[in-house]
């Protein structure tokens, strides 16, 4: 890991913010591929990224785990260790080149007491986060292995990871741990879906082409 970034690339905290964490934190580049914690580690600080893109996943047994998300820019890691939380309850490891800065807890959590414009968009972030965790609880107990896919396919669509190029960071079976399906079914519904028309596939890349019938499918199931 470096100290050193591109500062035209960095998502920075409204002023006030930067203000009073300017001493309470610090910044680290991560590389592409670099473990940022790991699920059962001490969590003595609060994680915010501030540039580039950190995949999120849960370890769930020997050589077995689920992608929960992809954190982007201004999106905090390891929140709930302001409220006494004491280990990584997940791991996180860096997609593409990633800034982050390491926040010291207690004063992340002053800093919420005393501004409730902050702390209201902390609970925004955290909503988002709550719902796409059920969306994952839903993929995984109700869903078939197409409507897993597609709504993986889905969720990696979003633009923020579009204009990461997220595809070309992500091998099928990062895919297929965001579907929760083994990697050679990815690889066979992504073949189907190109051959229905849905997604055009070049090397690493997907590109979505019917946004309706892959939605229709992760609808149904």
């Amino acid at each position: 890991m470096t100290e050193q970034w591109k500062p035209d690339r960095i998502h920075q905290l409204p002023k006030i913010e930067q203000e009073f964490l300017k001493h309470k934190k610090k910044q680290l580049l991560y590389t592409k591929g670099e473990n940022i914690f790991k699920q059962g580690a001490f969590a003595p600080y609060v994680i915010y990224v501030q540039a580039g893109l950190v995949k999120v996943y849960l370890q769930t047994g020997y050589n077995k785990k689920i992608n929960i998300r992809i954190a982007k820019p201004g999106d905090f890691l390891a929140f709930a260790s302001v409220f006494g939380e004491e280990i990584y309850r997940y791991s996180a490891v860096a997609v593409t080149d990633a800034l982050v800065c390491i926040i010291d807890k207690d004063r992340l959590k002053e800093l919420l007491i005393k501004n409730s414009d902050f702390a209201m968009r902390i609970t925004s972030r955290v909503f988002t986060t709550e719902r796409h965790l059920l969306d994952i609880i839903t993929n995984v107990s109700y869903k078939q292995m197409r409507g897993k896919m597609a709504s993986a396919l889905l969720y990696l669509s979003d633009k923020t990871f579009l204009e990461e190029n997220i595809f070309q960071h992500l091998t099928r079976q990062d895919i297929a741990d965001f579907a929760s399906i083994s990697t050679e079914s990815a690889i066979k519904f992504l073949k189907e879906f190109e051959k229905d028309g849905i997604l055009k596939l070049s090397g690493k890349n997907i590109l979505i082409t019917d946004y309706d019938r892959l939605k229709q499918i992760a609808r149904n199931g």
